[in-house]
């Protein structure tokens, strides 16, 4: 039996899995995705990233992969569709969808959250070539230039007030008529001179040559930009522990900073936890955490 499990193999996990190592226990990671980094593979460039700066998402995402890989962390490809705990002595079982089992003392979730998509035309073409989901990771790259963003809610209203204050010009664009947020941050939106309202409109698809450079609206009209940041939402991949742990209603793991949840000898890290900034940094942090609450538990089994 191992000591512990690692589902995911992005930041969080990678960080869990170098301090799981570090730690003397005998773990595996799991990945959906051969040699998979998470999300932070799709990013153009990360500048945010204390003594790393610059660096595009796939070479950052590659040099944690080569760190664990360097401290002999084993991985199993593979993607998880049942997690349970053994009644008799707790150890935790995991089986894939290619029928693999394995079993360990506990496991650390790090599955994370995938962006909602508008799933219109161009919008998987010109994914970090202008196309957007994080406002605070690629602001800073369009200071001076035009940008969009799309929805309604507190994050689309929010990253238009971030985006405001480094670009020439921000368009909020909305299905609606009224927003979802919150009363006192529409009102800020509406006091900024940059910021123009587009609503009870729907993009229809995004345009552009090497990059994104327009979008064209359902009823027809086109708005030249630089970048579109889309804000519609994110869904955290906790549908395999929805009967294991607690979660939110909105569907994330329900975890403080130590990783600990609900369930005993289950902890998460990254982004399927409740958290009020998912960054690269915080996955990282998050997995340390994780990892080093786990060995705790293990220890005092």
């Amino acid at each position: 039996m191992l000591d512990l499990i690692i589902i995911g193999s992005g930041p969080a996990g990678l960080s869990a899995a170098v301090y799981g190592i570090r730690a003397n226990l005998d773990l595996l990671v799991i990945e959906k995705e051969f040699e998979g980094t998470g999300q932070i593979a799709l990013s153009s460039k990360v500048d945010n990233y204390l003594g790393m700066p610059g660096l595009d998402g796939y070479s950052m995402g590659e040099q944690f992969r080569k760190h664990a890989v360097d401290f002999g962390v084993k991985f199993h490809e593979g993607e998880v569709t049942e997690i349970k705990q053994d009644e008799s002595d707790k150890h935790w079982i995991v089986k894939t969808a290619k029928g693999d089992i394995f079993e360990a003392k506990a496991v650390i979730y790090g599955a994370g959250a995938v962006h909602r998509h508008l799933n219109v035309p161009g919008e998987d073409k010109y994914a970090a070539k202008g196309v957007s989901y994080c406002a605070t990771c690629d602001g800073a790259f369009y200071k001076g230039k035009i940008t969009a963003v799309v929805g309604g809610g507190d994050t689309a209203l929010d990253d238009a007030l971030y985006l405001s204050a480094l670009c020439e010009k921000v368009y909020l664009i909305h299905r609606r008529d009224e927003f979802r947020a919150a009363e006192i941050t529409v009102s800020k939106v509406k006091a900024k001179d940059n910021i123009e309202l587009v609503l009870n409109s729907q993009v229809d698809e995004i345009l552009g040559d090497a990059r994104v450079n327009a979008v064209r609206l359902k009823d027809g009209r086109v708005l030249d930009i630089n970048g579109i940041f889309i804000a519609a939402g994110s869904v955290p991949v906790t549908d395999v522990i929805k009967d294991v742990v607690r979660l939110n209603p909105a569907g994330y793991i329900e975890a403080d900073e130590t990783g600990v949840t609900s369930a005993l000898g289950f902890f998460a890290a990254g982004d399927a936890r409740v958290k009020g900034l998912r960054q690269v940094i915080t996955a990282v942090s998050d997995g340390a955490n994780a990892a080093v609450s786990a060995s705790h538990y293990i220890e005092g089994m």
